[in-house]
């Protein structure tokens, strides 16, 4: 494994289509950077497009040969959902990586989607999952495809579990156990992909990755002890992007993997290997996991 894996290792992306969800700020806006540098073709999935505007000229100040695309994305909704698969299916014939990257962090009070799921879960999790579901096809026909989830420390906390009796916080609200739970979801969908692909002989690369303690607006939830966490521990978005980075473009990362940084509990440094949880290689629960995300958004993978 390269030591101090960091941007300088990446190749030349050119020729490949990245699909990035969450383009437009923190964790995702520094993966669109590097790999526009890198000479690769993004399609940036927002969901506030004027944003997604900012974001774009941004990039294009630094990389003014970049090759954006801006697309509207609601991981909230599925209806917009299979929308914006559409759309992008018209366009598109090849994907080379899809980045699920877009997350919600622990909203103070209980909020929902369009589909009445708990706001984290619903887009954390399910939105993710049926995005890929629908973009499937066309990874499928990339050479050497890959699909990375981010998952997060949290999905290895003490709250990190998939709450079975209230799936969606009807009884009780718990910020940071929704938010566990849907991190860890992202770590078990990512697994069971990783496992379904090799047995149904695909060659496309489910690969999980995770930016330790990153400083980002989503820890706006968080108060005043978010900013004293961000000012005391957290690495900064160019450190935090090189985990998905590893797992999108290193010709040797494989499925399965889960990729993070080294030092502090995995909370700080250059990308290495990391271990999951141990639920996420339970197979009866992420089975069981998959087949309620299945009924909950109403699709199904199909493997040919």
């Amino acid at each position: 494994m390269s030591k101090n894996w960091n941007t300088n290792n990446i190749p030349f992306q050119n020729e490949k289509v990245f699909l990035i969800t969450g383009a437009n700020s923190g964790l995702g806006f520094g993966t669109t950077l590097e790999l526009a540098k890198k000479g690769a073709e993004i399609i940036m999935a927002v969901r506030n497009l004027e944003k997604g505007r900012e974001a774009v000229n941004k990039i294009k100040s630094e990389v003014p040969n970049a090759k954006l695309d801006l697309m509207q994305l609601d991981l909230g909704d599925l209806n917009s959902i299979k929308e914006f698969s559409e759309k992008f299916k018209s366009k598109y014939s090849k994907l080379h990586v899809l980045i699920n990257n877009a997350g919600v962090m622990m909203p103070v009070s209980k909020q929902i989607t369009k589909q009445g799921f708990e706001l984290q879960f619903g887009t954390n999790h399910i939105g993710h999952f049926t995005l890929t579901k629908y973009l499937f096809p066309v990874l499928n026909q990339t050479l050497d495809a890959r699909i990375v989830t981010l998952s997060s420390l949290v999905a290895k906390m003490d709250k990190a579990d998939i709450y079975w009796n209230d799936l969606q916080w009807d009884k009780s609200y718990d910020k940071m156990a929704s938010y566990a739970q849907s991190k860890l979801s992202n770590m078990m969908f990512g697994m069971e992909l990783s496992k379904l692909l090799k047995e149904n002989n695909s060659h496309v690369k489910s690969i999980l990755a995770h930016p330790g303690y990153t400083a980002t607006n989503l820890q706006k939830h968080m108060g005043v002890q978010g900013i004293v966490m961000n000012f005391l521990l957290a690495q900064k978005v160019k450190m935090g992007i090189l985990p998905s980075l590893r797992a999108a473009t290193d010709p040797n990362a494989k499925c399965g993997e889960y990729y993070g940084p080294e030092k502090m509990g995995n909370w700080r440094g250059y990308p290495v290997l990391n271990e999951i949880n141990p639920d996420a290689d339970k197979r009866d629960l992420t089975q069981k996991l998959w087949l309620k995300t299945e009924e909950l958004s109403g699709v199904k993978f199909e493997w040919n």
